[in-house]
């Protein structure tokens, strides 16, 4: 199965709660990630709080077109708990 991302929420600070097509919902804290030319301007609070789901590509992303793979997230992110299986 690959990984998806369905749903993220802000939680303040650098922190995205995110749940993801597997079931699991995860806290990431991207505060140490965001370097790097496209990710230099999620460093201002109020552009990083714009993310949102990309349909298309199942990922979160910012207005800029920075974006992480789901894959990276699952494993950076702390389990905040297993919901249901998702199709």
């Amino acid at each position: 199965m690959f990984l998806h991302i369905v749903d993220v929420t802000y939680r303040g600070e650098y922190r995205l709660q995110l749940r993801f097509n597997d079931g699991a919902v995860k806290e990431v804290d991207l505060q140490n990630e965001l370097y790097g030319e496209v990710f230099e301007p999620l460093q201002n609070i109020e552009f990083f709080k714009q993310v949102a789901v990309n349909s298309d590509t199942q990922t979160i992303e910012w207005p800029n077109g920075a974006d992480f793979a789901p894959e990276f997230l699952h494993q950076l992110g702390k389990t905040v708990r297993k919901s249901a299986q998702m199709k």
